[in-house]
């Protein structure tokens, strides 16, 4: 069992041992906490259906399209690629906080089609989570498969289309499009892995450790309630300027002021259920 503590001093524990079968309905958080097994049970076989197919396409065209790249690859493009790969990390790693800032702080699982679909699993993960180190790697994965299927499938269509001396000039693009979507679909992969204290494969730790995507103790830092800071779930390297911006919470001053919601109203319901 691992545990961080908060700047009050307090801590928040992380395990991912099995959890016991028997109902707590007093429990503060985990598995047995009342809103973490309501929002469990909302996950639906059309859910499912949904990230199968999801992953099946997304993986499909991520295939078609690295051979693709292997194929029309030159070496005259080398730095144009690095540093398409090193701008579509960092946009990956700021959509995973722009995704995650507004899943958590908005919306609400009753609202249709998105709630229980999309925002759920973020209810739940603030009240249980280790539950995402329970799932396997379709529910952990299918969403964000979901969201890179448009831009890889216009990738694979522009192969497909284009001349060879079309693709040759917008090579440097392509690159930094696969390497964005690569690391969109691997985010969520990557965040269940910094809940993960035991079993990790050695490569894995070793990225933690070298800080290339999110570290375990990194991502601590999140989970202190209220959860209103340090969003970026990719590599993290976001994170501190971000904090030190201010970027998130003039995000929420500037939205609250417009429509008078309250940042986390939702969360903070779903983490006060008794039962």
């Amino acid at each position: 069992m691992a545990s961080t503590e908060s700047k009050s001093g307090s801590s928040e524990n992380f395990h991912t041992q099995e959890p016991s079968r028997v109902a707590q309905p007093g429990a503060r958080w985990g598995p047995q906490h009342a809103g973490a097994r309501e929002l469990a049970e909302l996950y639906s076989p059309g859910k499912r259906g949904q990230e199968w197919l999801s992953v099946l396409l997304c993986f499909t065209l991520m295939a078609f399209n690295f051979c693709y790249l292997v194929t029309y690859f030159h070496l005259g493009h080398i730095w144009y690629i690095l540093l398409g790969i090193v701008a579509g990390i960092l946009t990956a790693d700021f959509a995973s906080g722009l995704v995650h800032w507004g899943a958590d702080t908005w919306g609400s699982v009753d609202l249709p089609i998105v709630g229980k679909a999309f925002i759920r699993p973020f209810r739940e993960h603030h009240i249980d989570p280790t539950a995402i180190t329970r799932h396997d790697f379709i529910e952990t994965n299918g969403d964000n498969c979901m969201l890179t299927i448009i831009p890889l499938a216009n990738m694979a269509a522009n192969f497909l289309m284009l001349s060879p001396a079309e693709i040759y000039r917008s090579y440097p693009w392509y690159c930094y499009v696969f390497a964005l979507a690569i690391f969109v679909t691997l985010t969520n992969q990557i965040h269940k892995w910094s809940h993960t204290y035991f079993g990790l494969p050695r490569w894995v730790t070793f990225l933690q450790d070298c800080y290339i995507i999110l570290p375990r103790k990194h991502h601590r830092v999140h989970h202190v309630s209220p959860h209103e800071t340090y969003f970026c779930i990719t590599t993290g390297w976001l994170n501190y300027p971000l904090e030190k911006l201010g970027f998130w919470r003039n995000l929420e001053d500037l939205i609250q002021s417009l429509t008078g919601e309250k940042p986390r109203s939702d969360d903070l319901r779903w983490a006060q259920k008794t039962k």
